[in-house]
């Protein structure tokens, strides 16, 4: 398993690098106040209004890094900070949200690709580790295959599930973008900030999805060699 747990420790690493870099721009243009004086709130309304949703509304949820969408009571649920906030972090995170509301109004095929996944992929992530962990020892003890290519079938629905993510979250960031800069919601010096804050948010579903095909890889390679090692 040495190549495994270098695998993960690479893994983290990277994505501990990337996630202290998005804190540290979010905290950054959490400094830089929208001339504007909207709030995430406010800005999330906006947006909703001018692309014609009106049955989606706007509520805060406690924590932090909480935001999301939920398209089953159709909800933008935005950070106790991101909701109150006027500045270029909150006004990002805001308009990032209403874009995966966006796509749900008018039907953005990813999107509703992967929430048709999202039930197998719950029941797949919860039990894929143990299956596959079994499956390595059944194969190391009678070299039986079955288990373990069970386990490499499940991994390859999350790995699936996270690529399928990665266009979702771009999408929804370009089209937080382009109406932040088309409405003037943003000044120029405003959007740079949203622009990066989005992008390094954008880049944690990248290492994650690379992570998981490397974990994929190696598994699948067990696999194929019969070797547990």
């Amino acid at each position: 398993m040495t190549g495994y747990y270098i695998i993960i420790g690479i893994s983290m690493l990277i994505s501990w690098w990337v996630s202290s870099r998005l804190k540290s721009k979010f905290e950054h243009y959490s400094k830089i106040r929208l001339s504007n004086g909207l709030s995430g709130k406010e800005v999330a309304e906006k947006m909703l209004y001018d692309n014609g949703i009106h049955d989606v509304q706007v509520i805060s949820v406690p924590g932090q890094l909480t935001d999301h969408y939920n398209p089953e009571n159709k909800t933008v649920n935005l950070s106790e900070a991101v909701y109150m906030q006027r500045n270029a972090a909150a006004a990002a995170v805001a308009a990032h949200e209403c874009g995966h509301a966006v796509q749900h109004a008018v039907g953005y095929s990813m999107l509703q690709l992967r929430s048709k996944l999202v039930p197998v992929v719950s029941i797949s992530s919860n039990l894929m580790q143990f299956v596959i962990m079994g499956g390595i020892l059944l194969m190391a003890m009678s070299g039986n295959r079955i288990l373990l290519f069970v386990g490499v079938i499940m991994f390859a629905l999350t790995t699936l599930f996270a690529f399928i993510t990665l266009p979702v979250e771009y999408d929804a960031s370009n089209r937080a973008m382009k109406w932040l800069k088309d409405t003037g919601t943003v000044t120029a010096q405003e959007y740079v900030g949203v622009e990066d804050s989005l992008k390094w948010a954008a880049r944690t579903y990248l290492v994650a999805a690379i992570g998981s095909l490397a974990q994929l890889l190696y598994f699948a390679s067990l696999l194929m060699s019969g070797r547990r090692d």
